[in-house]
């Protein structure tokens, strides 16, 4: 039956009605909304990634606790007796109780993984900025606490080494302390481990890093040293290691907190005229290949092994050959530690961050930002 002569032409009416006003142009969030969508489903993967990365850097750490000072094997050590390395050599035989604790070790890992994922799983309306400022908080209580830490163990090593060269603290403490004191051991356990816990405790009630004054005090233990030196004519040992100790830490501590501060120095030739997007792009790239990769180098070469750079000093108490200095020298190797760890929570949150402008993520992180800390351009 053939078609009737006069059916509308429907191409001909939709331009007519949308030159006459009737269709409204198409919203261009709805053209973005396939787009938002193929995002949604990347954010829980983002937040999943980033949140691992910080769990296994802690049960790392909490692992390395448990192998070197509590003599638990380890997971390569459980794998080497499962003979999962395939290694030419015998697989080391390891007892019931250290294969249980190898599995424990070993758990902790997967544990660390499964729980970012039920945290992820139940919480599917977290916004990845919700997450960084997670991240954001937990890298600052953490240089907090290593601030006040280097601060309190800086203050009580230099007043005890300065007694003991001058032959005062056995009238303070009594001769068998005095003597003690001189154990490189004795001093860590029983001078700087409680001082670690009271500045937690200040970590937890303070609201401030302090860089600005642990810089003044260093610029003060320069100044006493030159006075000492050329006006009394004293110098000791630990007037040195104390500097030396104090740069340390405001170098290394400082750098987890400059970067959400956005106050390292960027040479940006490139980077300043790149769109937001761009800049985004740069870094969290720069995130998963550069910086991530710099943290799980310094954390496993140093720290896979007892004899390590960073386990062996800190295992041993290792302390300087000047004599009468600070018995802090194995901290400045804990120091690469806290630097490693504390920049990779640090470059987590800087990922979810940037990651949130990619996938085009409402809101606005409450990471604190100055304006005098906006990075340098050259």
């Amino acid at each position: 039956m053939p078609e009737p002569t006069d059916r509308p032409d429907i191409a001909h009416m939709m331009s007519l009605s949308h030159e006459a006003g009737d269709i409204a142009p198409v919203p261009q969030d709805s053209i973005q909304a396939g787009n938002g969508a193929a995002n949604s489903a990347l954010v829980p993967l983002v937040r999943a990634f980033a949140l691992s990365m910080v769990a296994l850097g802690t049960f790392f750490l909490i692992n390395a606790y448990l192998s070197f000072v509590l003599n638990w094997p380890g997971v390569p050590a459980l794998f080497d007796h499962l003979g999962l390395l395939g290694a030419e050599e015998p697989p080391e035989t390891l007892a019931g109780a250290a294969v249980a604790q190898g599995w424990v070790q070993f758990g902790l890992y997967a544990l660390a993984v499964a729980a970012v994922a039920v945290f992820v799983r139940r919480t599917p309306h977290r916004t990845l900025l919700e997450d960084a400022d997670i991240l954001f908080g937990l890298t600052e209580f953490f240089i907090r606490w290593a601030f006040f830490s280097v601060l309190l163990i800086g203050i009580a090593d230099l007043a005890v080494s300065f007694m003991r060269v001058e032959g005062t603290l056995h009238h303070l403490l009594g001769v068998d302390i005095a003597k003690n004191m001189g154990r490189p051991s004795f001093r860590g356990q029983v001078v700087h481990y409680p001082l670690m816990v009271v500045a937690l405790v200040l970590a937890r009630y303070s609201r401030t890093l302090g860089f600005t004054w642990l810089a003044l005090l260093i610029v003060a233990a320069e100044v006493q040293i030159v006075i000492a030196r050329f006006v009394f004519s004293y110098e000791q040992a630990f007037m040195g290691d104390l500097v030396r100790f104090w740069y340390g830490a405001l170098f290394l501590f400082a750098s987890p907190y400059t970067l959400i501060k956005e106050g390292h120095v960027r040479v940006d030739i490139l980077y300043a005229n790149y769109s937001e997007r761009g800049k985004a792009w740069t870094n969290t790239l720069g995130c998963l290949f550069l910086g991530l990769p710099l943290c799980w180098t310094i954390l496993t070469r140093g720290m896979w092994g007892r004899a390590n750079v960073i386990s062996g000093p800190l295992l041993n108490f290792e302390v300087t050959q000047s004599g009468y200095g600070l018995y802090v020298k194995y901290l400045l190797a804990g120091f690469l530690m806290i630097f490693a760890f504390g920049m990779l929570i640090q470059f987590m949150g800087y990922l979810l961050s940037n990651a949130s402008v990619l996938l085009r993520q409402p809101g606005k992180t409450s990471a604190p930002r100055t304006d005098s800390a906006e990075p340098a351009t050259v």
